[in-house]
């Protein structure tokens, strides 16, 4: 019976644990330009880009917290954010303006 309850234990244990995203580092850095920017077409892509990424990720609690922070900044809700991205997105220039050399599909 001891066995089979600190099994149980451990399994809940681990489910609640935060996960470390492989891209946390480098997101935390574009969270930190969105949270002293302006609403830029670029920002407000990255935004956008970055809320899809992390909903329902279970963990980078803070990076979570101030994507929120960001859209309440700049007055938008997910909804008005995503129309307007969708703008954006349609002349096709928001990302082509910003030359990198590595795609990030993480």
């Amino acid at each position: 019976m001891f066995i089979s309850t600190h099994l149980l234990n451990m399994d809940s244990i681990e489910k609640t644990q935060d996960q470390q995203h492989p891209q946390y580092k480098r997101d935390r850095l574009s969270v930190n330009t969105l949270l002293a920017g302006e609403a830029t077409d670029y920002n407000l892509s990255e935004l956008a880009r970055l809320i899809i990424r992390y909903r329902g990720f279970p963990g980078a609690r803070d990076i979570q917290s101030d994507l929120k922070k960001v859209l309440q900044q700049w007055n938008h809700t997910e909804e008005t954010l995503y129309e307007q991205t969708r703008k954006i997105h349609a002349t096709g220039e928001v990302y082509r303006r910003q030359k990198s050399d590595q795609e990030d599909w993480a």
